[in-house]
């Protein structure tokens, strides 16, 4: 990969991530949420809409994934808040190796300094970052400063970020085969044995539940290729807003609307309302 270009990144920089304010309503919205009982434990989203963001603003797509950096901190503070205990951001698939090799050297360099500058104020806040997606496709100093952060954190437990990073569902499934694969080969695993929990175990996701709730900005209508396997019950959320204007305010706005959907797996209304009474 060509060397990553000096480009000014400094306006997605602030000092801190976590503010000491609490702003009154936003507090109160998150009472209201949590007193539902019904939070997802996994939140999962597709950050889409910098460029265009960036295009209705007269500003550059490099600028446009600059202002994004502002909405991941929002949403890892709020997370952290309201007791979700983890939450996966669709940072680079391995599509995105298709784009402009300029956009790309300024990707890798935005996620440098990210790391770099807030790694402390992630351990500090008791946060572990975790990484999916095909990690030998990056550049070193990538996994330089990914694998030093992933070291800091790697005890906290208040939320598990995970960036996904050179990451495709489809990606994760053949990783996953090939590695079952090679081990029937070698007679280390049995292929009688097989089964969803076995082949789970194999992808890059194993120390992380699957997402209950997946959110996706932009106004796009599909999921593109992330966690395919892992979304096979997750509740969508789609919304118009583009990336760099998603805050907390539309994150409850999701949560809201999956608190107000039925999760029947399969089974009828008539089977959960059994069993929710049955449990009360």
């Amino acid at each position: 990969m060509a060397r990553i270009a000096t480009i000014d990144l400094s306006s997605a920089f602030k000092p801190h991530w976590f503010s000491s304010h609490v702003d009154p309503g936003d507090a109160k919205a998150q009472e209201e949420l949590k007193a539902t009982c019904d939070l997802p434990r996994h939140i999962a989203v597709i950050m889409d809409g910098n460029g265009r963001w960036a295009r209705q603003k007269g500003k550059t797509r490099i600028e446009g994934h600059a202002a994004g950096v502002d909405s991941v901190r929002d949403l890892v503070e709020a997370c952290t808040q309201l007791g979700v205990g983890y939450l996966t951001l669709f940072t680079f698939s391995t599509e995105n190796w298709k784009r402009p090799e300029k956009e790309v050297s300024a990707l890798m360099q935005l996620l440098i300094r990210v790391l770099r500058k807030e790694s402390r104020e992630l351990h500090d806040n008791n946060i572990r970052l975790n990484v999916i997606g095909n990690m030998g496709m990056l550049p070193e100093n990538v996994r330089h400063v990914l694998r030093e952060t992933m070291e800091l954190t790697k005890n906290n437990s208040r939320l598990v970020l995970s960036i996904a990073l050179s990451y495709s569902g489809k990606w994760d499934i053949l990783h996953a085969c090939r590695s079952i694969a090679f081990d029937v080969k070698t007679g280390k695993l049995d292929p009688g044995i097989i089964d969803e929990q076995l082949f789970e175990s194999y992808l890059s996701t194993v120390t992380i539940p699957d997402p209950e709730l997946l959110i996706r900005t932009s106004g796009e209508f599909r999921i593109s290729n992330f966690m395919l396997w892992q979304s096979a019950y997750t509740e969508i959320y789609f919304t118009n807003t583009y990336w760099p204007d998603f805050r907390r305010a539309q994150l409850y706005d999701a949560i809201r609307d999956f608190q107000s959907r039925e999760r029947r797996f399969g089974q009828t209304s008539e089977q959960i309302k059994t069993k929710q009474t049955a449990n009360k």
